[in-house]
């Protein structure tokens, strides 16, 4: 999705008429963080009782699930979300799932993916793993989910609060060049690592 650098709009925009469809794209940052430390915690509780999963191996699968979150965060966010549309279908959906928050950056209720379809995504996500690691996933995917979650609170700091003056500022300047200066590079929003692997750190003037 090609943007280009416009004024920004304060407040918020509707996009659907059916009250159902409108209230479902909305989410306070609350719902899903709680629901994925609890997701987490559940499952992890549940592997070490049934003994899929051991003090040893669970931290490192829960960093492993973390980190590759932030590679699938920056795919998502490249090659999905900033898909150049080729027709009106594909820009209206272009625009519902990200075009709007790039129109309305300080809409606090649209900083999170709604979580009906953000459980439906990590149901699959467990399938996924399950198939490719068996009971291992078990650690994995809440490690998963949690990088998901620390991504929705560092996406709701930056939008939503000053920068700190501490070294989380990076975050807040690398996703504020992204929204305001150049949306077609930064795409890493809990951190700038993969967009420094894949050359799409944003060009300095």
């Amino acid at each position: 999705m090609e943007l280009k650098n416009k004024p920004h709009a304060k407040g918020t925009r509707q996009l659907f008429n059916n009250p159902v469809l409108e209230r479902l794209t909305r989410t306070h940052i609350s719902i899903p963080l709680i629901l994925f430390g609890t997701i987490a915690t559940g499952l992890i509780v549940y592997g070490l009782d049934k003994g899929y999963i051991n003090a040893i191996n669970t931290p490192l699968l829960f960093v492993g699930g973390l980190l590759s979150f932030t590679l699938v965060e920056y795919i998502m966010h490249r090659f999905v979300f900033h898909l150049a549309p080729k027709n009106e279908r594909q820009e209206k959906f272009a625009y519902t799932v990200h075009g709007v928050h790039h129109d309305y950056p300080k809409d606090k209720d649209r900083l999170a993916m709604p979580p009906l379809l953000s459980i439906l995504l990590s149901t699959g996500f467990f399938f996924l793993f399950k198939l490719m690691m068996g009971n291992l996933a078990f650690a994995f995917l809440p490690g998963f989910v949690m990088g998901y979650a620390s991504y929705l609170w560092v996406h709701y700091m930056v939008h939503a609060f000053q920068p700190p003056k501490n070294f989380f500022k990076v975050l807040w300047i690398h996703h504020g060049i992204h929204h305001y200066k150049d949306p077609e590079n930064a795409f890493g929003v809990s951190s700038p690592f993969w967009d420094v692997i894949f050359g799409t750190m944003p060009k300095k003037r």
